[in-house]
């Protein structure tokens, strides 16, 4: 067991350590059943593209589209009930969060410069899509809507 000052700050503690190791960048739930219900539908796609500012989720090279599927909490979604603020060691969390933010939004700028379509789509939004058929495809619609017929450069889902 910790020390008494390890009960009160959970993130010095091994066991938050353990907790936080478990958190993958890629191939998450949210990720993978997204992009399963985009394959059965016979789109073909690259996963976390490296050569990509930001390391896309999905890129569709025939449709000029990249995919990043955001955790509500990591990339601080606004108004969401998952973007909660850890009450432990509130200012190293606030300015991770700014930095993601700003960093999410430098890379998004980026692709949008090299020609390329974004697409945002929440972790929220998935969870719900994962429980309701009728959301399902009323997001994988606004998605192919976007990738295939729009002008526009950007999309955000939430």
């Amino acid at each position: 067991m910790g020390t008494l000052k390890d009960k009160r700050c959970p993130e010095t503690t091994p066991e938050r350590s353990r907790i936080m190791s478990k958190i993958h960048a890629k191939d998450t739930k949210i990720e993978v059943f997204f992009r399963k219900e985009l394959f059965h539908l016979g789109y073909r796609y690259r996963k976390n593209v490296k050569r990509f500012a930001g390391t896309p989720d999905l890129y569709f090279r025939r449709y000029n589209t990249v995919i990043f599927i955001n955790g509500c909490f990591w990339h601080h979604h606004a108004g969401c009930r998952l973007a909660t603020m850890p009450k432990q060691n509130a200012d190293f969390w606030l300015a991770k969060f700014a930095a993601n933010i700003s960093r999410d939004e430098a890379n998004i700028e980026a692709l949008r410069r090299q020609g390329l379509k974004v697409i945002v789509i929440w972790e929220c939004l998935v969870k719900s899509m994962m429980k309701d058929e009728r959301i399902k495809k009323q997001v994988i619609s606004e998605v192919l809507d976007f990738m295939l017929d729009t002008k526009e450069d950007y999309l955000v889902i939430s």
